[in-house]
C-alpha cells in the first residue's frame, strides 16, 4: 500500500500509515501531484519522519504517506514546486536539510545558526534598483518585508520576508492545557476564528480515545451559519478595501459599514463579532432562538441589498475595471504548480473547495451551491471570485435560516470528546475558510498526550503567488495586487 486514505476529520494509528523508502516516496508524490492533480495539504516532519498529506477531491479524502529521513534528504522541490515553502519551513524548524533546494532561505524572520541562503535576490546593471517596503507599515498592518528588483517602474522580482512576530502557536498548543488550546487556535488568524476552531475540533475529536456522539443537526446548522457569516463579512471588507486601493471611495466606505453589519450579525449568533468561543467540543456555546430568526433574516436581507448596490457602483465604473483588469496575472499552470488554494487558486481557474471536495462537516452536503472559478487569473478575477462566493454564501445563509426553522426544538449539545487521546495516532481535518482551506493535523504520543499540532493557513500556500503576480507589473500596482490576495501575516507565522 502506497498511501492511506482518511476521511475529513479521520484518524489512523501511526503504524498503519505507509512508510516508504525515500525514492518510492518521491515517485508516489510526483505521480499523485503532477499526474493525478492531487494537491498538497500538509507536509511536515516529526521525529525524523516526513509526513505528506494530500487531498484527492475525486475520492473526497486525504491521502497520507511517510518516509524516514536523517539529517538531510534530497530536496523534493525540484520535482514538486508546491513543496518549496514547506521544505524551507522544515529546514528552519528542524535543521533537516533538503539538499538541492533551489532557494533554501528561512521563510520567517527567526534567529537561526543554520547554514543556508540568507542574502536577497539581486539584479545587476546600472538601470537596476531595489525598492524596499516594510517591515514597518503605516496603520495597524502586521510587519512584512517586500523587496522589489526593478528596472524603472517594472518589477522583475519580488521577494517576501515574513515572520517578524512569529508567535510559536503550534508549540504553545502542545504545551498548553486543553482549556487554552481553543483560544490559541481561534487567534491563529483572528479573521478566520470559526474555520480554525472547527478544524481543530474535528482533529481533536478524531484523536480522542472517547470521541463524542454525532453533533446534533441544529449544532451543525449553526456552525455552518457562523462559517458563512465569517466568509461574507471578510469578502465584503476585502472588496471595499480593493475599491479603496483604486481610489473608488464610495464603495470603499459603503463596504466598510456593511462589513460591520455582518460582524454584528455574527455577534448576535455567537456572542462575539469574530465568532470566538462559539464552537465547543460538544457543539456550539449558544442556541439561536427561532423567535430571533425574523429579526436576523430581515437585517441580513437589508445588508445584502446594500452590498449589491455598493458592488454595482464599483463594477460599473470604467476606471475601476481598468485598474483591475490584466493586473497581477498568475496563469493557471503556474498557480497549479506552486499549489495555490482558495480565492487565489479559484481566480486562476483552479476548481477547488473542501466543502465539496472533502465534506464531512456542517450541512454542506445538503446545500446546493456553485464554486465560482474565473479564467482571467488577474486582480479583477480575484474580486469576481469574492463576489461569486458572496452570492453563493448568501444563498446558503438563506437555506440555513430555513433549516433552522424546520428542525424545530433540537439541542445544540452533544457529548464532549475527552482530553485523553488515542496513543500514537495521526488525525487531519480541513475547513474551507474565507481565504481557502484551513488544515489541522495532530499527532499523539504513546501516553495519550498531544505531541504535535500542525496548522496550515491558506496564506502559507499563496504568498509566493503574490510574488509571482508582481513579475512584469508596474510597482505602483503592488497595493492592488496585495489587496486582491489579502493574505494573512499571522496565519503564516504559526
Amino acid at each position: 500500500m502506497e498511501f492511506l486514505r482518511l476521511k475529513n476529520g479521520g484518524s489512523a494509528a501511526l503504524k498503519d500509515i505507509p512508510q516508504l523508502n525515500f525514492d518510492h516516496f518521491r515517485e508516489v508524490l510526483k505521480e499523485l501531484v503532477l499526474e493525478k492533480n492531487h494537491r498538497v495539504s500538509a507536509f511536515f516532519v516529526e521525529e525524523n519522519i516526513l509526513y505528506a498529506v494530500l487531498i484527492d477531491s475525486r475520492e473526497r479524502c486525504f491521502e497520507v504517506c511517510s518516509t524516514v529521513v536523517g539529517s538531510s534528504y534530497p530536496a523534493l522541490t525540484p520535482h514538486i514546486a508546491a513543496l518549496h515553502w514547506f521544505e524551507r519551513e522544515i529546514y528552519e524548524q528542524s535543521g533537516i536539510e533538503p539538499v538541492g533546494h533551489p532557494w533554501l532561505k528561512p521563510i520567517r524572520f527567526e534567529k537561526s545558526a543554520l547554514p543556508g541562503v540568507t542574502d536577497y535576490f539581486t539584479m545587476q546593471g546600472g538601470a537596476a534598483h531595489e525598492v524596499a517596503v516594510g517591515p514597518v507599515h503605516a496603520g495597524v498592518i502586521e510587519p512584512g518585508h517586500f523587496r522589489f528588483q526593478c528596472m524603472g517602474e517594472d518589477v522583475y522580482f519580488l521577494e517576501i520576508e515574513l515572520g517578524y512576530q512569529h508567535r510559536g502557536v503550534e508549540k504553545m498548543l502542545v504545551n498548553s492545557p486543553d482549556t487554552l488550546r481553543t483560544h490559541l487556535v481561534e487567534t491563529a488568524a483572528g479573521d478566520s476564528s470559526t474555520a480554525y476552531a472547527w478544524a481543530y475540533d474535528l482533529t481533536m475529536n478524531a484523536l480522542s480515545s472517547a470521541p463524542r456522539a454525532e453533533l446534533t443537526e441544529r449544532a451543525q446548522i449553526l456552525r455552518s451559519l457562523a462559517l458563512e457569516l465569517e466568509r461574507i463579512a471578510n469578502h465584503v471588507g476585502d472588496i471595499g478595501a480593493l475599491a479603496g486601493d483604486v481610489a473608488f471611495l464610495t464603495s470603499s466606505a459603503y463596504c466598510g459599514r456593511i462589513r460591520g453589519d455582518f460582524l454584528n450579525m455574527t455577534a448576535l449568533l455567537c456572542g462575539n463579532r469574530f465568532g470566538r468561543n462559539y464552537i465547543t467540543a460538544d457543539g456550539v456555546a449558544y442556541d439561536l432562538p427561532n423567535n430571533k430568526l425574523p429579526f436576523l433574516r430581515d437585517w441580513f436581507e437589508r445588508s445584502v441589498a446594500d452590498f449589491k448596490n455598493a458592488w454595482q457602483l464599483m463594477a460599473d465604473d470604467p476606471g475601476v475595471l481598468d485598474r483591475l483588469e490584466n493586473t497581477g496575472v498568475v496563469p493557471r499552470e503556474l498557480a497549479q504548480v506552486i499549489g495555490a488554494v482558495g480565492v487565489a487558486g479559484r481566480a486562476s481557474n483552479l476548481d477547488m473547495d473542501v466543502r465539496r471536495d472533502l465534506g464531512n462537516f456542517g450541512v454542506y452536503d445538503r446545500l446546493v451551491w456553485h464554486v465560482p472559478v474565473k479564467k482571467s487569473c488577474d486582480a479583477l478575477a480575484r474580486a469576481k471570485v469574492r463576489r461569486g462566493e458572496l452570492r453563493e454564501s448568501i444563498r446558503m445563509v438563506r437555506a440555513l435560516f430555513t433549516l433552522l426553522e424546520s428542525c424545530g426544538v433540537n439541542s445544540v449539545k452533544s457529548t464532549e470528546w475527552n482530553g485523553r487521546l488515542k496513543p500514537e495516532t495521526l488525525a487531519v481535518s480541513a475547513i474551507e475558510g474565507w481565504r481557502g482551506e484551513v488544515v489541522c493535523a495532530g499527532i499523539s504520543r504513546k501516553d495519550g498526550t498531544l505531541q504535535r499540532m500542525k496548522l496550515i493557513d491558506p496564506s502559507f500556500h499563496n504568498w509566493f503567488a503574490l510574488a509571482l503576480a508582481l513579475r512584469g507589473e508596474q510597482i505602483s500596482n503592488f497595493p492592488i495586487c496585495n489587496k486582491s490576495f489579502n493574505l494573512s501575516y499571522c496565519g503564516h507565522d504559526l
